[in-house]
């Protein structure tokens, strides 16, 4: 009999944790308990009518769903080719669309009985987002934040700390988001049974990539119902940033079965292609196994994983969501590379010439977009997805940008 040929769509949704060869659930045994009740509990409630109405009720009453599908009409008559629209993430409660997967979890978490929250974050939008969702449920809360990362956000350090959140700065490694989920693996290793760990991408061990697919795909349904309103038809292109794959697999979900919509991934080039100066996975990366998946991973010539750099301290992870190697692997998704000067170029131009301030981590993909809409006609569409906004890199664009402002707001500062 001849082999069903399944849709990217139903791969991810029915997938036991292996798409294509990347994924599985690679943890130590006391983790696999846990493992297995979190994969019983989502595959329930995929078919739970209160959950799912839960589900979409706090999306909507709690973080503002439906966020905006915004027309960019300055900047695309200044670029002259195709049409600019971004999906707005950075107007849900806590900035950005990390929100979506973390009421999804908690939930979730609920559901299994867990009271104790624990979670990781890099440029502090997941980690905000759990605190907030915590305290809005009643849950304790734990986050992990590499040193650097911790001192360089320091916006949403203070937001989650004002939630009841305990910020945990990890002093191991390169102190950035890699070396938090590791200090949150070992947490969870050490405290399994009262424990949840709402980890924020798509990334990780079984469920975890096609559970957090599934919370943000509501992004990707609204873009087509939005687009389609707005312009008639839906996009030629859709582009994301592509750190750990969250915000990507979010906005391309719906579209991944549409063959006509171009679907780009940017992950960060960095300062240069040397290792240790870029976090461009899929470009420079080797497949290996780490933190639960296999996957492709930055990587030094004995297989250790490699130190990374970004701009954007959402960006900088070694490794990449296996749903979007896989989807790499079989041409579906295609990936290119944004330099921090360019990434703060299109923070630039974004602000000035449509009054919208997008994260850094955001910023990568319009820098390919600018560059992708003066090669295309004036009647394409391309969208972008604006995963977050950009107030939590103040001190990292003020020092671009304002030198001389960020010496005089530190000194006024101290003074006070």
């Amino acid at each position: 009999m001849e082999a069903i040929s399944l849709s990217f769509q139903d791969t991810i949704l029915q997938s036991q944790g292996y798409f294509g060869p990347y994924g599985g659930c690679f943890v130590p045994e006391v983790l696999l308990p846990n493992l297995a009740a979190i994969a019983a509990a989502f595959e329930d409630i995929k078919t739970d009518a209160d959950f799912l109405a839960e589900l979409h009720q706090t999306l909507q009453d709690f973080s503002g769903r439906p966020t905006a599908f915004t027309p960019l009409p300055t900047l695309s008559t200044q670029i002259g080719g195709a049409q600019l629209f971004l999906k707005n993430e950075g107007l849900n409660h806590t900035g950005a669309h990390k929100i979506n997967h973390c009421i999804g979890q908690a939930l979730l978490a609920k559901r299994l009985g867990k009271k104790r929250i624990i979670a990781e974050t890099g440029a502090g939008q997941h980690g905000y987002a759990t605190a907030a969702v915590c305290a809005r449920l009643g849950l304790d809360c734990t986050v992990y934040m590499g040193r650097i990362d911790y001192e360089r956000q320091r916006p949403n350090v203070y937001w989650m700390e004002l939630l009841g959140a305990k910020v945990v700065p990890v002093e191991d490694g390169s102190q950035t988001l890699n070396d938090a989920v590791i200090a949150a693996f070992k947490d969870w290793v050490a405290h399994p049974e009262e424990t949840y760990y709402l980890l924020g991408s798509a990334v990780g061990p079984h469920p975890y990539p096609a559970m957090n697919t599934y919370f943000q795909k509501i992004v990707g349904e609204e873009i087509r119902e939005q687009c389609i309103a707005t312009t008639g038809r839906l996009p030629d292109a859709c582009i994301a940033c592509v750190g750990g794959g969250s915000n990507a697999m979010g906005m391309f979900f719906d579209f991944l079965d549409e063959a006509d919509v171009q679907l780009i991934g940017v992950e960060a080039g960095g300062r240069g292609e040397k290792p240790g100066e870029h976090a461009a996975k899929l470009r420079q990366g080797k497949v290996g196994v780490f933190e639960g998946y296999h996957s492709y991973f930055l990587q030094d010539q004995v297989g250790n994983i490699a130190s990374t750099h970004s701009v954007s301290a959402g960006l900088d992870y070694c490794g990449v969501s296996p749903i979007l190697a896989f989807l790499g692997d079989e041409g579906r998704v295609q990936f290119e590379v944004a330099s921090d000067e360019e990434a703060l170029a299109a923070v630039q131009a974004l602000a000035r010439a449509e009054g919208i301030i997008p994260a850094l981590e955001s910023a990568h993909a319009f820098a390919h977009a600018f560059k992708m809409a003066a090669q295309m006609p004036k009647d394409a569409i391309i969208v972008v997805n604006a995963s977050g906004r950009g107030e939590k890199d103040l001190f990292i664009t003020m020092r671009h940008f304002q030198e001389e402002s960020l010496k005089t707001y530190a000194r006024k500062l101290l003074n006070d």
